[in-house]
């Protein structure tokens, strides 16, 4: 499925913009508009539109501690062309364990920035379009991600691009209200060269979403998010380590690139 910005979804797949999922029956036209664009294009950019590390702060569920800030590019930077890099660097001294559940010892250094723009389905911003393209590491013990997650409760989430440690990527998302997950899992030949990662998330009712999951630009999978609806999200970008991709990780650097970041929504 292809897109323009004046909201319309061209043929392949689930339909068009202007067609609800599931009829044939014209929906009411919306004004497309653009949120999140060109933010890695310099540090200013950067930083107007991004946050470092974790919404919640420095830790999460893997041995990765995240640093960065304006004063501290050695894990979180930016290259040229509109480059964005997280570098994971294993440590040698005893930094003890992650504050996050299940609380693991921290073998890395890392990066992670959240969008300070949040995605809320309601009936105001009824879709959503969160995409970008990255090179993500997928040996033994990474685990990058780019996701969303439930601002103000657990769930809801959905998760666009998760590598555990080989080389399927994990389309995930939490039901919510029926409980429990959602996978679309797809193997990619080369998940370290530049690839396309898509959600288009749509309201299908007063409290659930349709999430539309793509892989350089073909469609490969709808889950039901149930209770989305309302629920504003962070947008997030992280290279966790070890953790759900296994141990031990790698002892040389790890980098995890990200480009074209696009955040875009119809207001009705």
């Amino acid at each position: 499925m292809t897109y323009t910005r004046r909201g319309f979804l061209a043929a392949s797949g689930a339909g068009a913009l202007g067609i609800a999922l599931g009829t044939s029956k014209p929906a009411t036209a919306a004004t497309w508009e653009t949120v999140v664009d060109g933010s890695f294009a310099d540090y200013s950019a950067l930083e107007s539109a991004w946050n470092y590390r974790y919404p919640w702060g420095s830790d999460h569920n893997g041995s990765a501690r995240m640093y960065g800030s304006a004063s501290d590019h050695n894990h979180v930077y930016l290259e040229s062309s509109g480059v964005l890099t997280l570098k994971a660097a294993r440590i040698t001294w005893d930094e003890g364990t992650s504050s996050a559940d299940p609380h693991l010892p921290i073998h890395y250094h890392s990066g992670a920035v959240h969008a300070k723009q949040q995605v809320l389905v309601n009936d105001q911003f009824p879709n959503w379009e969160v995409k970008g393209d990255f090179q993500a590491p997928s040996t033994r013990g990474t685990w990058p991600a780019f996701w969303l997650t439930g601002a103000n409760t657990w769930p809801p989430e959905s998760d666009v691009l998760e590598y555990k440690g080989d080389k399927r990527n994990w389309f995930n998302t939490y039901r919510n209200a029926s409980g429990g997950w959602s996978n679309t899992i797809v193997n990619v030949s080369d998940p370290g060269a530049w690839h396309g990662y898509r959600a288009w998330i749509t309201k299908v009712n007063s409290t659930d979403v349709d999430i539309h999951y793509y892989l350089d630009g073909s469609w490969v999978g709808r889950h039901r998010g149930a209770g989305f609806v309302g629920q504003p999200m962070w947008i997030i970008i992280n290279l966790q380590m070890e953790g759900s991709s296994g141990s031990p990780g790698p002892t040389s650097t790890t980098y995890y690139r990200a480009r074209n970041l696009y955040v875009g929504r119809t207001r009705s």
